[in-house]
């Protein structure tokens, strides 16, 4: 018996299939720091526990978007590690905050299956969840990624599509247990621009640009242990139609949000992915650039403090956002516009 896994192929995969994911993995103030150093991300929330302490919380929490990083990257050997593409995102709350020490698994159920036209790849939707230590989930999330077939001519499951929420209920979103925005410090926060100063429909040009590394990005996907062949294997991948290893699709998530920092400052937390895509690849040496919508403004249910801004942004490798560039109504996009993610994030209103 063979003891190396291939990992599994489109065929391999079956509608209400349970995958329990290997490698606990405890998130560590080392983890934070290597986050930093590969994103620059700049919000004070997570930057510093006296800033956090003056908040409410204990201490600086785990960055969201790290917490979705290494969720992810747990599922990569069972779900995508043959993939050709990670498609999109759906439903993705965080449910819960996670702090350094906490240990992280996860696990997946198939809910969808579509082999597509070519007879050579298909379609799996799965939901994934991470929970803590204690058994707590801090993060649900749909996503759908194409996967090659293991042998063209096997017979193909009947199609399975299943349907998923336009966007997460803002009254949905989870607040951090004892957050307190009265006394948020805006000087400190890095902008003068609070909840209410923002207005449905405003673009905001993000303006900075950041270089992507090859060694960064390889750093990144073995930080979160995603072992995705197209992120690796050189000689591999000298073979695929991109002709080189590809940047991990999240890793240009965090770029994105590390850069809306410059008109977002205040924007402390990611409280939920309403649906993304990542439009076109990108590779070591592409400079990511992005712009932001403002879709919604929701006020937090008995809350005055706190209010929740439906942000969609858009990041462009090698072009700047000054033209607000923008996928087409029928989806159709630009070769430099590399990823389209619509989120609620949190965002203190002035109280003075």
């Amino acid at each position: 018996m063979a003891k190396a896994s291939a990992g599994n192929f489109f065929e391999d995969f079956a509608i209400g299939q349970e995958l329990v994911h290997a490698v606990p993995r405890t998130v560590t103030t080392g983890d934070v720091s290597l986050y930093g150093a590969l994103y620059g991300m700049r919000f004070a929330m997570q930057s510093s526990d006296a800033f956090a302490q003056d908040c409410g919380l204990p201490r600086a929490p785990i960055d969201n978007l790290l917490v979705f990083h290494i969720v992810f990257g747990k599922t990569v050997p069972d779900v995508s590690l043959n993939a050709v593409a990670n498609l999109g995102y759906a439903e993705c709350r965080f449910l819960a905050s996670v702090w350094p020490g906490d240990s992280l698994t996860a696990r997946s159920t198939v809910i969808g299956l579509r082999e597509n036209a070519n007879g050579k790849t298909g379609i799996v939707y799965v939901r994934s969840t991470g929970a803590n230590q204690h058994g707590e989930t801090v993060l649900s999330f749909v996503r759908w990624v194409m996967v090659n077939k293991r042998d063209p001519s096997t017979a193909a499951p009947k199609a399975t599509v299943p349907d998923t929420a336009p966007f997460v209920s803002a009254d949905s979103l989870h607040i951090p247990l004892n957050l307190d925005f009265a006394g948020y410090d805006a000087a400190l926060g890095g902008s003068r621009f609070f909840f209410d100063d923002y207005e449905i429909g405003e673009k905001i040009d993000h303006i900075d640009g950041m270089t992507i590394e090859e060694a960064e990005h390889q750093i990144a996907a073995r930080l979160y242990q995603n072992t995705a062949k197209g992120h690796f294997d050189a000689v591999l991948q000298a073979g695929s139609r991109f002709g080189r290893r590809i940047v991990y699709g999240g890793h240009v998530m965090s770029l994105a949000r590390a850069l809306s920092f410059n008109g977002l400052a205040n924007g402390v937390f990611v409280a939920a992915i309403n649906g993304g895509r990542h439009v076109n690849p990108t590779a070591a040496g592409d400079t990511i650039y992005c712009w932001s919508e403002v879709l919604d403004r929701h006020a937090i249910a008995g809350r005055g403090d706190v209010g929740a801004l439906r942000i969609r942004t858009i990041a462009t490798r090698n072009v700047r956002c000054s033209s607000f560039p923008t996928p087409s109504p029928s989806g159709e996009a630009d070769a430099s516009i590399v990823l389209d993610l619509d989120a609620w994030i949190l965002m203190p209103r002035n109280t003075t």
